[in-house]
């Protein structure tokens, strides 16, 4: 009975140790198993930013030279939670969501189950180092199973952060044109008969082969340079790594089927780009753009009435406009939008407390400056 509940032990152990810790996310590239559990954990999430092949394409691109762990608890069967974090070089840095920084997007860990989500807390409870988390959505389980595990075991602050508008979309949006008022009904006709003058009018929402995939996306990245995004240094091509991480990402999406590239032309030449993915039940509308030659007809509005429209007759959900809320989205198309928190955590350890003393008197300092301008 002893040897039998010894080995009993063992094995326990021995499965927390494949199940349970963090990995470097290069070293699971011929991890079978591990992969085969993040897609089923991903099949069930809704995040584009949840998938294997956003924070592959991250790892390669803008998180070429920063250190990438994926932490795992343990589920019913295999991983039961799964997150990818990252860190800069240092003794005191903190553990990120991966790409949150980088693209601006909400990102959340993948659970299985609310047990598994205290797994994964527990598991980054026990660990030294300070965790920064952006935008997880306000909904995670990972936000309540957080707040349990750091009782007694560090500092956590839980704020809001950047929300994300979305449109929930039904019956009644598969003519967009009639959700909105007598007004914006005559800046679309307005916007529609002026592209007209242009030249013939035509709209493409494609979902691309890998074969005909980088021609397309370069006419899209082409598109946005000829607006202001070029001048402001945001278009995708104003960063090489930027442009290499959504070509790798998409290109990714696009041997998954989920990469929706739509394009309003005029006379064959494209006016308006939008690069999304369909995830989840959702278009999740990634970028935009528009040439500013055709400006006077506003390419990229009549681009996304017509968008709004084909996800709805499609069947999707919502429309999710991804980045954060701002003006020309609150006034013009939704107030509606996904609430996320943001989240600091400090171990009771000498490098989780040493980095919350950086952060304090880094804030300090920023209080100082102001008073004294």
């Amino acid at each position: 009975m002893q040897a039998q509940a010894a080995g009993s032990a063992q094995e326990q152990q021995a499965l927390a140790g494949v199940f349970s810790g963090s990995r470097p996310l290069a070293s699971i590239a011929g991890d079978s198993a591990l992969l085969r559990d993040w897609e089923r954990l991903e099949s069930c999430a809704p995040l584009p930013t949840q998938a294997h092949a956003f924070v592959a394409a991250l790892a390669v691109t803008l998180l070429a030279e920063t250190a990438i762990e994926i932490f795992t608890a343990p589920g019913l069967e295999g991983i039961g939670a799964l997150l990818p974090l990252c860190r800069a070089p240092g003794h005191f840095t903190a553990w990120r969501m991966a790409g949150a920084r980088e693209v601006f997007e909400p990102i959340d860990a993948l659970c299985e189950s609310a047990a598994a989500a205290r797994g994964m807390a527990d598991r980054l409870a026990s660990q030294p180092r300070a965790l920064w988390f952006e935008r997880v959505p306000a909904e995670s389980p990972l936000i309540p199973a957080m707040k349990e595990a750091m009782k007694g075991k560090g500092v956590l602050s839980v704020r809001p952060a950047v929300p994300c508008p979305m449109i929930a979309l039904d019956e009644s949006w598969h003519e967009p044109e009639g959700r909105f008022n007598s007004g914006r009904r005559s800046d679309f006709r307005r916007a529609a008969r002026k592209a007209e003058q242009m030249g013939k009018l035509s709209y493409q929402v494609i979902s691309p082969t890998p074969d005909s995939f980088d021609a397309l996306f370069d006419e899209a990245v082409a598109v946005e340079l000829c607006s202001w995004k070029k001048e402001a240094g945001t278009a995708i091509a104003s960063q090489r790594a930027k442009e290499d991480f959504f070509r790798t990402y998409f290109r990714a999406a696009c041997a998954n089927g989920e990469f929706r590239l739509s394009f309003l032309r005029i006379d064959g030449r494209a006016a308006a780009m939008q690069m999304a993915v369909v995830r989840g039940g959702r278009y999740w509308l990634f970028k935009i753009g528009f040439d500013e030659a055709y400006c006077k007809c506003s390419p990229g509005t009549l681009l996304m009435l017509h968008t709004l429209g084909w996800a709805a007759r499609e069947g999707l959900e919502s429309y999710e406009l991804m980045g954060g809320v701002e003006p020309w989205i609150a006034e013009f198309w939704t107030r509606d939008q996904h609430e996320t928190m943001q989240l600091r955590a400090y171990p009771f350890s000498l490098v989780g407390m040493g980095a919350l003393l950086i952060e304090a008197s880094r804030w300090l300092g920023r209080r100082v400056a102001r008073a004294v301008q």
